[in-house]
């Protein structure tokens, strides 16, 4: 088993940045795949990103060139570096870890984090 805890998230103008973490205990990091998801109020929960046990990234369309996925396995740490923020990225974000392909309904999840964009 995996223990995910996810922080960072907050208020933010449109335009605006912020750092999402997830930090991972009680089992071998570095075997499983790690994603962000979120989830807007009356939608469904989307991939928002996602980076394997080997280092490569997949982007919801919706955020490419604006979100940037990362891990640390040396330390447990997965990150969302979020950039030039619209209010449609306005969701609880959870953070993912699981063992083989990337789907809302496989995993570990954490608790989740609201991000709200909004002037």
């Amino acid at each position: 088993q995996v223990q995910l805890v996810e922080s960072g998230g907050g208020l933010v103008q449109p335009g605006g940045s912020l750092r999402l973490s997830c930090a991972a205990s009680g089992s071998d990091f570095s075997i499983y795949n790690m994603g962000w998801y979120r989830q807007a109020p009356g939608k469904q929960r989307e991939l928002v990103a996602g980076i394997t046990k080997r280092g490569i990234t997949i982007y919801a369309d919706s955020v490419k060139g604006r979100f940037t996925i990362s891990r640390d396995n040396a330390n447990n740490m997965v990150v969302l570096q979020m950039n030039t923020l619209k209010a449609e990225d306005t969701a609880v974000y959870y953070c993912n870890a699981v063992l083989g392909i990337f789907d809302s309904r496989l995993g570990y999840w954490g608790q989740g984090t609201q991000v709200t964009v909004s002037s």
